[in-house]
């Protein structure tokens, strides 16, 4: 029985020594980019990129890693491998992960900084920087994280200052849907372009808006985003954008085009600044839901919501009808308009929004709602306004009463009835992203402190 039960042991652990080796792989420790094109990796390899200044370097990580045994490229130290004039990254594969790398002091020729090819999925950018990796011509375009592929995720980096034409980040649809993830970063501040494409963020583009990406946008922080009027732009369908904190931004997340987004948990703080906005619906199908807003200047487009107006038969790239989009839940503080109906309407643009919701929405000291054109077919009920006088009659389907409103430790106001009415408690992600915690690098030097301010 003793021989028997060693025979036994003997081969388990034989096993699980092979899958170990299966799944650990070797270490590589490399200098440049010609060492990693030199690389046949296999499932569990790591490729270690020395610590230090790498200069103008085409880095091409390419392999088919599996779910238990990806293969990885890493820096050395966190952050010290410092990616500088035309360097770039290329990620092209399957069960990939890229850990660690810092671009800065530089910028690229021609080709977007890092690219998911089209054949890329599973594969994970996380621990990594961008920061004004920028070309002194500001006309011209690349993007500094573009996705191709399948169900990659872009998480906990740090970008900031692009200055030059591009979104900052891309995700391009195909002819199936992506399944992307984008959470846990920091986008930090970019200055105005002057022209459109500035965005931060963009889902999609107009000949592809109809199709599906299912893309989940969540936990980020936007801090001062001001590339241009879309800080987030939908342009595609079944999209998720949920539990993120615009920070004094100078524009909109815009479902500019594609159906059937959901927007909800995000809090969008202007403290007063001048153009900052909330969340503009164009389209069908839209969920705007549980979200805070509070001292946004914007009016018209740039409205708490903007529900827009439409082009009769329009294009791709115009203005499609809003319906049946569901505004509920939402509470909107000291804004200078909390909802406006038909927003944008012009000559060529005048086909009014169709069976909409406003439903269980608190309103402190803002302009409630202004239609500045009628819609086609609305139901608006149970909404709360207090603390504002009205020059006219109380608006249809808002009650005038105090919600018995409670102000937080970081100047955040609750109702105490939150079964029913407005934004719920910050959860405990949500309390993360105020404090800065677990986002960004673990190796950057944190958030800086972000309040509500009165």
């Amino acid at each position: 029985m003793n021989r028997y039960c060693l025979i036994i042991v003997s081969a388990f652990i034989a096993c699980v020594s092979a899958s170990f080796a299966r799944t650990r792989g070797h270490d590589h420790t490399i200098r440049s980019a010609a060492e990693l094109a030199a690389l046949n990796l296999q499932p569990g390899d790591r490729v270690i990129l020395q610590a230090g200044d790498w200069n103008s370097q085409q880095l091409v990580f390419k392999g088919k890693g599996t779910k238990e045994a990806p293969i990885t490229l890493i820096s050395a130290e966190p952050g010290k491998t410092i990616l500088k004039g035309n360097s770039n990254l290329l990620i092209d594969g399957q069960y990939l992960i890229v850990d660690g790398l810092n671009f800065t002091q530089g910028a690229s020729q021609k080709k977007d900084v890092i690219l998911f090819s089209k054949e890329t999925s599973y594969c994970r950018l996380t621990n990594t920087a961008i920061v004004d990796f920028n070309t002194p011509d500001k006309k011209q375009d690349y993007k500094w994280v573009s996705l191709n592929g399948d169900h990659n995720r872009v998480d906990h980096c740090y970008i900031k200052g692009k200055t030059h034409q591009g979104t900052t980040l891309v995700v391009w649809v195909a002819d199936k849907p992506n399944y992307h993830q984008i959470d846990h970063n920091f986008f930090d501040y970019r200055p105005d372009l002057g022209v459109n494409g500035g965005e931060t963020i963009r889902i999609g583009t107009s000949q592809v808006s109809m199709d599906d990406s299912y893309t989940t946008v969540e936990d980020n922080i936007f801090y001062q985003c001001n590339g241009e009027m879309e800080v987030v732009s939908n342009k595609s369908g079944h999209n998720t954008i949920r539990n993120n904190l615009f920070y004094e931004c100078v524009g909109t997340l815009t479902l500019r085009e594609g159906n059937f987004a959901d927007v909800y948990g995000n809090y969008m703080v202007g403290n007063g600044v001048k153009g900052t906005g909330g969340i503009r619906i164009i389209g069908e199908g839209h969920r705007v839901h549980h979200n805070y807003l509070t001292g946004l200047t914007g009016t018209g487009l740039k409205a708490a919501i903007s529900v827009m107006d439409a082009i009769p038969n329009s294009a791709l790239n115009g203005y499609m009808q809003v319906k049946g989009a569901v505004i509920r839940n939402n509470t909107i503080v000291n804004c200078a308009e909390a909802i406006e109906i038909g927003a944008g309407k012009r000559d060529d643009r005048g086909l009014p929004p169709m069976n909409i919701a406003i439903i269980g929405n608190v309103v402190l000291a803002s302009d409630p709602i202004v239609y500045t054109d009628q819609p086609q077919g609305i139901k608006i009920k149970r909404n709360l306004l207090y603390n504002i006088k009205l020059p006219g009659d109380l608006p249809d389907g808002f009650d005038m009463r105090d919600p018995k409103l409670i102000r937080d430790g970081l100047n955040i106001y609750q109702p105490e009835d939150l079964r029913k009415i407005g934004a719920p408690a910050l959860n405990n992600e949500q309390h993360q992203l105020f404090d800065g915690l677990g986002i960004g690098p673990t190796w950057h030097k944190g958030v800086p402190p972000i309040r509500v301010k009165l």
